[in-house]
């Protein structure tokens, strides 16, 4: 992913790293059990990406509309402080991680797929789209990867930020 200067001196500043789940940290592909329980695949270069983030001491978090344990399973394995789920308000959402975090939305970057995440775009320092995101995102994102959700976005996206961190070093 190519960046912009301008794109790169915002990226050095993301702090935060937020997310949808279904067709971001998954394909959006929703798979259900014989008892109405919910099945999610994650990818694993993802998870390696967000233990990464963790590493170097920055903060990530899931915003859904969507319960599920598998996601609440997933965020703690992978040292997520904010799962936020069932969150048909995601701008309300964004705003109480905010508070709690004391990181600025210009330091914050989200990653979306679908409509319920344009209200968050504009709140944030960095608007992210994964490469198979509805049209409308795509058009609202600052970027857009080009690994599809699901297949290594969110570690695409990290990767990102890093290297603008490190062309500043």
């Amino acid at each position: 992913m190519e960046l912009s200067d301008e794109l790169k001196g915002r990226a050095r500043q993301i702090e935060l790293l937020l997310m949808d789940c279904d067709g971001v940290l998954t394909d959006g592909r929703l798979y259900f059990g014989p008892e109405g329980e919910a099945f999610k695949v994650f990818h694993a270069r993802d998870g390696e990406g967000l233990s990464q983030w963790k590493v170097a001491g920055l903060a990530s978090g899931i915003i859904s509309g969507r319960n599920s344990p598998a996601v609440a399973l997933r965020a703690g394995q992978l040292g997520m402080r904010f799962v936020l789920q069932g969150r048909n308000d995601k701008a309300a959402a964004l705003a109480e991680i905010l508070a709690e975090s004391g990181v600025a939305a210009e330091q914050t970057a989200y990653i979306g797929d679908d409509t319920p995440d344009l209200e968050v775009f504009g709140e944030v320092g960095l608007s992210i789209a994964v490469a198979d995101a509805h049209s409308s995102v795509k058009a609202e994102a600052d970027l857009i990867t080009q690994a599809n959700g699901g297949q290594g976005a969110v570690r695409e996206v990290i990767d990102m930020i890093f290297a603008a961190r490190a062309a500043t070093s």
